[in-house]
């Protein structure tokens, strides 16, 4: 089925400013909360927001198959279970209502009230309900820098790291969309020189830029999904903020691996870019370094250009660009994780989230995380106002924006932005009704 959504020629109707992270071409998915204080699946051109389910309604997917309610849902899980041709066919005829050519809805100013808000208009919400989510570890700079670190760097990548994409489960309780604050997370560490923990905050707060992409229902229990498959089954990405607490993590992770380091917050931005709309974006991933299993070897191109880059913003300051880094480096694919995850039979859901793990580049201002930004804390990284961060401090916001760009046309993933606020405090109120 031709991609005529993707056609780099087509113009809306609708404004889209020339540095846009969302024209015609892109067609992200994702939840909102309209104005009426309806959740309603929806899309994206420009700055505005196009309500599908109330496009349904009006009759613009004729003979597309469609069960009346997939739009009208408060997740994307249904409409991803349909699988890639109605992706496909919906998509195609987005573009097709909102190209500058066609009057149809242009022209009916009814329809385009019903359809159509504002930005301000909405609230974004997670776009799907994710039942399980899954984190690799695949960026080879960012796991030889962390081996380095912690062990040498004759050993810094672990005898495994280049036979199988290494990653574990990971809680999708607390993925969380652009927007929503997390709390300094508490728990055990190990402090320097001592031979007992402590309790308490966190002291090693760090940002972790990764991308995830979101299946489809993919395969039944005991069944393998074959590498030359794998593509069919993933319906899109999204920015992934894996925040991390360092120092939880190092006393912790042995021998089962990360566990409350990792579990308090996950953000992601709120819309999934289609793998479809990054098609244009292809290019060749890495050469392996060593001869892979016959299950994992992949033919063509299955990594993409995303320029991702990572922003610390202090309260009331502007924010400072720490790290411009790229999807393309990712040694593993998506396509390579995925059969891998499958290859002992595990079943895939729709919905279900798989992380890149930390996305790093070959050079310093490249790297996907403070923990290799400022080599455990040796080299601070210097802000705009003056300040310097070893990790993040409370009340700091972590911005991460990412696009491709070719040919005069950019397909972005708009932002996810989190507020990290200082340990959780309840407020307790005593007899008198006062806060205390």
């Amino acid at each position: 089925m031709p991609l005529s959504a993707n056609n780099p020629d087509r113009k809306s109707w609708l404004h889209v400013d020339k540095n846009s992270d969302f024209p015609i071409q892109n067609i992200p998915f994702g939840v909102f909360l309209t104005r009426d204080d309806i959740i309603t699946i929806g899309t994206r051109i420009g700055d505005t927001a196009i309500d599908l389910g109330a496009l349904h309604q009006l009759g613009y997917f004729e003979n597309i198959p469609l069960t009346d309610d997939i739009f009208l849902q408060d997740t994307l899980n249904d409409f991803i279970a349909d699988g890639r041709k109605t992706w496909r066919l919906v998509r195609n005829r987005i573009a097709e209502i909102f190209d500058d050519e066609n009057e149809t809805l242009k022209g009916n100013l009814k329809h385009k009230e019903a359809v159509l808000f504002r930005l301000d208009e909405i609230e974004m919400q997670l776009p799907v309900q994710i039942g399980d989510y899954t984190d690799f570890y695949s960026s080879i700079e960012h796991a030889t820098n962390v081996g380095t670190m912690f062990r040498d760097p004759d050993n810094a990548l672990l005898p495994n790291w280049l036979h199988i994409p290494v990653g574990y489960h990971g809680r999708s309780s607390s993925v969380i969309p652009s927007g929503i604050p997390v709390h300094r997370p508490q728990g055990q560490t190990l402090p320097a020189g001592a031979t007992e923990p402590v309790f308490g905050p966190s002291k090693l707060v760090d940002f972790e830029l990764e991308m995830a992409f979101i299946t489809t229902d993919a395969n039944d229990l005991g069944e393998p999904i074959p590498i030359d498959e794998a593509e069919e089954y993933i319906f899109g990405l999204v920015l992934f903020n894996d925040w991390s607490a360092r120092d939880i993590q190092k006393w912790e992770y042995v021998p089962l691996g990360p566990f409350l380091a990792k579990s308090f917050a996950s953000s992601i931005s709120p819309w999934i870019v289609t793998l479809d709309a990054l098609e244009p974006y292809r290019v060749t991933s890495p050469k392996p370094i060593k001869k892979q299993l016959d299950y994992l070897k992949q033919k063509g191109k299955k990594s993409f250009d995303i320029n991702l880059e990572v922003s610390i913003q202090p309260e009331k300051a502007k924010e400072t660009v720490v790290s411009r880094s790229n999807f393309k480096y990712m040694y593993w694919s998506m396509a390579q994780q995925l059969t891998h995850h499958t290859i002992n039979g595990c079943p895939i859901n729709s919905g279900d989230m798989m992380g890149s793990g930390t996305i790093s580049g070959p050079t310093p201002d490249s790297y996907g995380s403070m923990l290799e930004l400022s080599w455990r804390g040796e080299k601070p990284v210097k802000l705009n106002n003056g300040s310097e961060r070893k990790f993040i401090n409370d009340n700091d916001t972590v911005i991460m924006r990412g696009y491709c760009e070719k040919d005069g046309t950019r397909i972005g993933f708009g932002e996810v932005s989190t507020k990290l606020l200082p340990v959780y405090n309840a407020k307790k109120i005593n007899k008198h009704n006062n806060i205390i």
